[in-house]
């Protein structure tokens, strides 16, 4: 059977990735595709609960400790999206293992041992990086609500992403998040369907 593909969506905070991901999963659906949407860290598990209390400055956790939360976080989900991905479902994620080590390494932890919770995780078939000008982002709605969200710690994240993009060898697609909402996704589509085609016959591999 041919099989989904597992499209992720990353960058720093407020550039797009929850629009861009949703429009991409709406249209699928629309168009009659197998296709599921997920975000991360999934808040709805008791393990997210936590993070979502984190998140909005109401419980605070060491590093470590949020580091590893979030990990899980995405390994309790994996035996589900893998079933579905083998039955065809594609997956458009909103954030996944390189968030959690961007946001943690930007906060001073190791890279290597940070990266090293998310081996065995599920390997997307391609990363949308939304890129856009860290000055910009405050400037777009709700920015400065959640923990991460003050400038100077956005810009470490971004050195980070950029530092992973040379060291993963991940099929990363650099989309440039300046623009109307409307250019944007349109060159998001065009990718995501031919990234979908080219999937349907390869095995489900995972981040080694």
């Amino acid at each position: 059977m041919r099989r989904g593909a597992l499209i992720m969506f990353e960058g720093c905070d407020r550039t797009g990735k929850s629009t861009q991901s949703r429009l991409l999963y709406n249209t699928l659906l629309q168009e009659n595709h197998p296709v599921k949407h997920m975000s991360f860290p999934a808040r709805e598990s008791t393990i997210g609960q936590v993070i979502n209390s984190y998140l909005t400055n109401q419980q605070e956790l060491s590093d470590e400790t949020i580091h590893l939360l979030f990990s899980a976080n995405r390994w309790e989900y994996k035996n589900e999206m893998k079933k579905l991905l083998e039955a065809g479902t594609t997956f458009i994620v909103d954030r996944y293992s390189y968030s959690g080590v961007a946001y943690s390494v930007a906060k001073g932890l190791n890279y290597d041992w940070c990266i090293s919770m998310e081996k065995g995780l599920l390997r997307p078939d391609a990363v949308f990086y939304l890129n856009a000008p860290i000055e910009q982002l405050q400037d777009r709605g709700n920015f400065g609500d959640e923990r991460y969200e003050k400038l100077q710690f956005q810009r470490k994240v971004l050195s980070v992403y950029e530092e992973m993009m040379t060291k993963e060898n991940i099929n990363w697609v650099n989309i440039d998040a300046v623009g109307t909402k409307e250019s944007i996704f349109e060159n998001i589509y065009k990718q995501a369907k031919t990234i979908i085609k080219e999937s349907v016959e390869k095995p489900i591999d995972v981040i080694t």
